[in-house]
């Protein structure tokens, strides 16, 4: 089945964008390509928010945030409050980030995956559900206030 893909990086992890979009347009998905789209160094929370609207907005249905370690982008991404990204690292993480935390994106650092591996983390992601059950009312939690007291 095909999905719409938002994909952002910042300068950092422009190669691995291009390899992931090219795999991703090879497996019949829609491509939204965010950039950046010029050489030279830009901000990962721009490029964070960019694909957050992308995604919160329906324009696509799961994002996929690069940047060099995958951490800062990863949390330009979770300030909005409709997105669940998750920094994955190999298939199964990605995995697991679908069907136990229903995440709508997933986070990789350029410098710390390589392209094959990058790859089979996206396959993953896109391969696996959410699997509901006793994970729903967890997930679901993750969209209420924040609030300081003791979890019951």
């Amino acid at each position: 089945m095909s999905a719409r893909i938002a994909l952002a990086s910042d300068h950092a992890a422009t190669a691995l964008r291009s390899a992931l979009i090219a795999h991703a347009r090879a497996s019949e998905h829609v491509v939204i390509d965010l950039g950046p789209h010029r050489v030279g160094p830009v901000d990962y929370p721009d490029y964070g928010r960019l694909l957050a609207d992308a995604v919160a907005n329906g324009q696509a249905d799961f994002g996929v945030a690069l940047c060099g370690s995958g951490i800062g982008i990863s949390i330009a991404v979770n300030r909005h409050p409709a997105l669940r990204c998750a920094l994955v690292s190999d298939p199964v993480s990605a995995a697991l980030a679908r069907a136990h935390n229903d995440a709508n994106a997933i986070a990789m650092g350029a410098r710390l995956i390589g392209e094959d591996m990058a790859k089979a983390c996206l396959d993953a992601f896109l391969a696996t559900d959410f699997e509901g059950g006793r994970h729903a009312a967890r997930v679901a939690k993750l969209s209420l206030p924040f609030s300081v007291k003791e979890p019951a």
